[in-house]
């Protein structure tokens, strides 16, 4: 679930709190008919999402010259019931004119209930111009597009010390394969499990294993199997997704490869995610697999409390593929989608999905977009711009986070708990039986 790992991103900076804004100049209109005509103008844009804290701060900075520019006030309320409340307020006629949607299935189902509107031409030009086909294919519901991406992150990247690289001998590996073979070299010269991993995350403990499956059933099923998983045109126990699970379970299921610098294979669910950091900055972890934001955890003084960088004490490559090359990866990010059509709603949102706000923001720091007219320089550190150049890739093949596309008592649930089981011991085909029997019937 992208939305909730973006907000778990921000847990090592200092949350500053922001008030509760009282949202003015609601869209109207909105309705199960069709969006319809929204009202007029009147100077003010109302935006909801589930960006908060010090992250909020960041992007009212971002817009702040452009308002003053244009003569519109944006005003943004953040909240962690968003998922919850944002169907609500648009069943009830209380929508804002702008919502940050951090999972495409939420959009297409208000899409496809007549709530949202389509993007006016202004957005379908950049969505055009500045996003690849499968990002816009995430705004888009039966051929229409109805948002534009926002910012985004990637995922599936595993951090290591090149230092101790050079020191064993071993060097980056180019295939799955090379890998674990890797692993066994650093096992045997180290005698010490290479890899560290923690899926402790509160209600939502189990989350980082399911971003081992999905990068697995993507390197080695392929996109377009990837796709039938998340539809559920195949089940859990399809044997693409029993291989991917086999092939995790060949890292973080072996007593001799994890968990480095916290226990047995079961310590990994009581592990903080996060305090994987401290074992990788103090070098009692070798390997670890987490997404781009981790750089902020590993950087963190009270934590992983080490620098990151190609030449730094930490550095990461992605996970490789089945095959040498492979080009496919995982990640997430937000959708802007909107409720409202008058010219000021319009105008924020044209000027959301331009690659001058991209690089607006993204020059504030701790994020990025996979908008192609983003400058990676303009990132913060060396693995967001790593990963933007990874992003902007023509030849990258991007899928979003797998859970974040299912139902949520799957992506959500079924999903997450089933990976703390399989943690446990339990066996991988009662796991797959367990996730596919909670699929919702249509």
């Amino acid at each position: 679930m992208i939305s909730h790992h973006f907000r778990r991103a921000l847990l090592p900076i200092a949350t500053l709190g922001v008030a509760t804004m009282v949202l003015s100049g609601c869209a109207s209109g909105s309705g199960a008919d069709g969006p319809g005509d929204a009202g007029d103008a009147d100077g003010v844009v109302t935006i909801y999402g589930t960006i908060a804290d010090t992250e909020a701060e960041l992007l009212e900075e971002s817009w702040a010259d452009w308002e003053e520019a244009n003569g519109i006030d944006i005003q943004y309320e953040s909240s962690k019931e968003f998922e919850a409340q944002i169907s609500i307020r648009a069943q009830g006629g209380n929508a804002p004119d702008i919502a940050i949607f951090p999972q495409p299935g939420l959009i297409a189902d208000l899409a496809s209930r007549g709530y949202i509107q389509p993007a006016p031409e202004g957005v379908q030009a950049n969505v055009d111009e500045f996003w690849s086909e499968d990002w816009a294919g995430y705004g888009t519901t039966d051929g229409v597009l109805y948002g534009a991406p926002l910012m985004a992150s990637l995922k599936g990247f595993v951090w290591y010390s090149p230092a101790q690289f050079a020191e064993w001998g071993v060097e980056v590996p180019e295939t799955w394969d090379e890998m674990l073979t890797l692993t066994q070299t650093i096992a045997d010269t180290s005698g010490t499990a290479p890899w560290c991993a923690g899926f402790g995350s509160d209600a939502a403990t189990g989350w980082p294993g399911t971003d081992w499956i999905e990068d697995l059933v993507l390197r080695e099923a392929g996109p377009e199997t990837y796709d039938k998983w998340v539809s559920h045109e195949i089940p859990f126990s399809d044997p693409a997704i029993v291989a991917a699970f086999d092939s995790v379970g060949e890292i973080l299921l072996n007593p001799e490869f994890v968990n480095a610098g916290f226990g047995d294979v079961k310590s990994i669910n009581s592990t903080p995610f996060g305090d994987a950091a401290r074992a990788l900055g103090d070098g009692s972890c070798a390997l670890h697999h987490q997404a781009s934001f981790f750089d902020g955890f590993i950087q963190d003084p009270k934590n992983g409390n080490a620098t990151v960088g190609p030449d730094a004490d930490i550095w990461a490559f992605v996970t490789p593929s089945a095959e040498a090359g492979g080009n496919a990866v995982t990640g997430g990010g937000e959708i802007v989608g909107a409720f409202s059509n008058d010219e000021d709603t319009i105008a924020v949102q044209e000027y959301l999905s331009s690659s001058d706000w991209a690089n607006t923001r993204v020059k504030l720091g701790g994020v990025l977009s996979a908008n192609s007219g983003l400058d990676p320089a303009n990132a913060s550190s060396p693995i967001l711009q790593e990963a933007i150049t990874i992003l902007q890739d023509p030849d990258t093949t991007f899928r979003f986070d797998a859970s974040d596309l299912m139902p949520g008592v799957v992506g959500a649930g079924s999903f997450w708990t089933g990976m703390v089981d399989w943690i446990n011991g339990k066996s991988t085909e009662d796991v797959l039986s367990t996730i596919d029997a909670s699929w919702p019937s249509e």
